[in-house]
């Protein structure tokens, strides 16, 4: 953390609890990445005032490893023809809750109710659904530790974190359906399918 600025130190520390982190992440932009995908630093994130759910998880672990807790990250899969979402991990009173940025009225804050990740992630799975209503988580990741990273310069960097995408990627998944389950799923109905479609931030042309 050394390698913050006076003022991103005190911007940081004002995150003192999850909630705060997410009251912060939800006023910032959502990152429509304009000029090209990105993965930008807590740094980067905290310099333009945006961000999307990987940025935003990366930022929020970076609070709670600053306040005493792991960072530590969620990475919830789905069907190629969905896209998957990350979240920071907390824990409350020996429960997990998740921390989100999203542009969508669904997949958003997680209470620490959960008594295991496994509950966690399925707390998403109905949320979980494209607009025809099929529904698309498949997986989940084990807790991923930041701090077990090699390296602590993604912190501050200016470059995009490909390596921590790709790392996630590459962490132990759980699946949480059978193919003969998946057979079955009834879809989501009209009513949530338009509850699904309010966005927080909307892009400018």
């Amino acid at each position: 953390m050394s390698n913050f600025t006076k003022n991103e130190l005190k911007t940081l520390k004002r995150l003192a609890t999850p909630a705060k982190v997410q009251d912060f992440l939800n006023r910032i932009q959502f990152n429509f990445e304009r000029k090209g995908d990105t993965l930008m630093s807590p740094r980067r994130v905290l310099r333009e005032r945006k961000a999307h759910c990987i940025e935003g998880a990366l930022l929020a672990a970076t609070a709670f490893w600053l306040h005493g807790q792991k960072p530590l990250l969620l990475d919830l899969k789905t069907t190629s023809d969905d896209y998957e979402h990350v979240v920071a991990l907390f824990r409350a009173h020996g429960r997990w809750g998740a921390v989100s940025k999203t542009n969508h009225a669904v997949l958003r804050y997680r209470e620490p109710v959960y008594r295991n990740i496994h509950e966690l992630a399925m707390s998403y799975f109905h949320e979980y659904f494209l607009d025809n209503g099929k529904k698309t988580l498949r997986s989940y990741s084990d807790p991923f530790d930041l701090s077990k990273l090699r390296s602590k310069s993604w912190i501050t960097s200016e470059k995009e974190l490909w390596s921590i995408s790709n790392a996630l990627d590459r962490a132990p998944h759980h699946r949480i359906l059978t193919p003969a389950q998946i057979e079955t799923l009834r879809k989501a109905e009209q009513i949530e399918r338009e509850a699904g479609k309010i966005v927080e931030w909307k892009k400018s042309k």
